[in-house]
């Protein structure tokens, strides 16, 4: 960790994941510092599995944290979260920023399925999540937001979603929710007065050849093409428990039907 300061915490957590040449998948680098640790559970097959683990509260306001994930070729990694991330207020002044790159080699595949961000009352973040991806590589990529505690209004929350293949964007998208958002957000157009929000990204290089469909999956969440072998699955739910589900039934159709 830098350090804390009157700006806030900063913070670095960094996963490499590399093919071990027996068929399994190695981690030469694991490393988090301040709120930000890692643990490396059993994995299953050639896959290695990482646990993000909030060491303290946060992010907090002006706390600057980065997590950064590169699966080479041939390594499979799944990340996920012990618990869900707690936007918060804090004793600093200005927005919270938390940022998550990803990269992944053709032959390579991530799944990043990390817990909900909730934003609770009073809180102000910008979450952005960049993926790069190779051509070959495949991805499954799940964000999910939920705006306040249970009977609390949420803080202002601004995400963005930037995904590319071949160095070609094939999504950004930005949505920003809460106190001093753009007016709309909560109408009908965009949530329609729910309070969970989430997308799921397929990357499958089968998809090439057999594109994704636009269709509704169910009331609340959508599939659609995104350029070259990706699909993009939306969806809105009045609590984080709904949305879980929706997004899961959405994965576990999209899995099944990939060529790949």
């Amino acid at each position: 960790m830098d350090g804390v300061n009157t700006a806030g915490v900063r913070a670095v957590a960094r996963i490499r994941a590399r093919a071990d040449g027996r068929g399994g998948t190695s981690l030469p680098v694991l490393r988090g510092d301040g709120p930000l640790a890692l643990r490396r559970t059993r994995g299953s097959g050639t896959e290695a599995h990482v646990v993000l683990v909030g060491a303290m509260s946060g992010p907090l306001g002006g706390d600057r944290l980065t997590v950064r994930a590169d699966v080479e070729a041939g390594a499979r990694l799944r990340v996920g979260s012990a618990a869900a991330t707690l936007a918060l207020p804090g004793q600093h002044p200005g927005d919270a920023r938390y940022d998550v790159r990803l990269t992944v080699a053709c032959g390579g595949e991530l799944l990043w399925l990390p817990e909900q961000l909730i934003s609770v009352r009073g809180s102000s973040l910008h979450a952005a999540t960049h993926a790069d991806l190779a051509p070959g590589a495949r991805l499954v990529l799940r964000e999910e937001h939920v705006l306040g505690r249970s009977g609390e209004r949420p803080g202002l929350l601004t995400t963005r979603l930037t995904v590319r293949i071949g160095g070609r964007p094939v999504l950004d998208q930005q949505l920003t929710c809460g106190p001093g958002a753009p007016g709309g957000w909560d109408g009908p157009a965009v949530l329609g007065g729910h309070r969970a929000v989430g997308q799921l990204v397929v990357v499958r290089p089968g998809f090439e050849g057999e594109p994704v469909t636009a269709a509704e999956l169910g009331e609340g969440v959508a599939v659609l093409p995104l350029p070259g072998p990706a699909a993009l699955v939306t969806a809105v739910a009045p609590d984080a428990l709904r949305l879980r589900r929706l997004l899961d039934g959405a994965s576990e159709a999209l899995l099944a039907r990939a060529p790949d």
